[in-house]
């Protein structure tokens, strides 16, 4: 790929990554990072694969962002993948999704290592931004 074409997604995908960031998600950006990440993994942790889409956009990032602000109970750690950029990081961390088709955007989350609770984009696409969030105040509920 030319260096122009990669800056220039760099810089379109800038603000879709910075609206997860400023809600307290760490991005984990190679393979490496996510499984330094989940070999410490304690307590729960609320996984975020980005994307660029619409989906995405409009209804997964909100969700996620409104239900960590709102939520009572909360995950111990946030942080994402971004489906698309950093596809070797993105598909480090599926392979903890064990037994769930690749989903993007899709969330998790994890117990440990395991997956108590996932929203796959067929969970996102065609739902309001307000039921995505009450589908992981839910989970958090339970699980945190």
């Amino acid at each position: 790929m030319s260096m122009a074409y990669e800056e220039y997604m760099k810089q379109m995908v800038k603000p879709m990554r910075e609206e997860l960031v400023r809600t307290g998600f760490q991005e984990l950006l190679t393979p490496e990072e996510v499984e330094q990440f989940m070999e410490k993994a304690e307590g729960t942790t609320l996984v975020v694969v980005n994307s660029v889409c619409g989906c995405a956009a409009g209804l997964a990032r909100p969700a996620a962002t409104q239900a960590v602000l709102r939520a009572e109970k909360r995950p111990d750690h946030l942080v994402t993948v971004f489906a698309g950029q950093e596809k070797e990081a993105t598909a480090k961390m599926r392979e903890y999704f064990e037994g769930l088709e690749p989903s993007s955007p899709s969330m998790a989350l994890l117990k440990g290592k395991e997956v108590v609770h996932f929203i796959h984009r067929y969970d996102i696409e065609d739902h309001s931004m307000e039921a995505i969030m009450e589908n992981l105040l839910a989970a958090f509920e339970a699980h945190c």
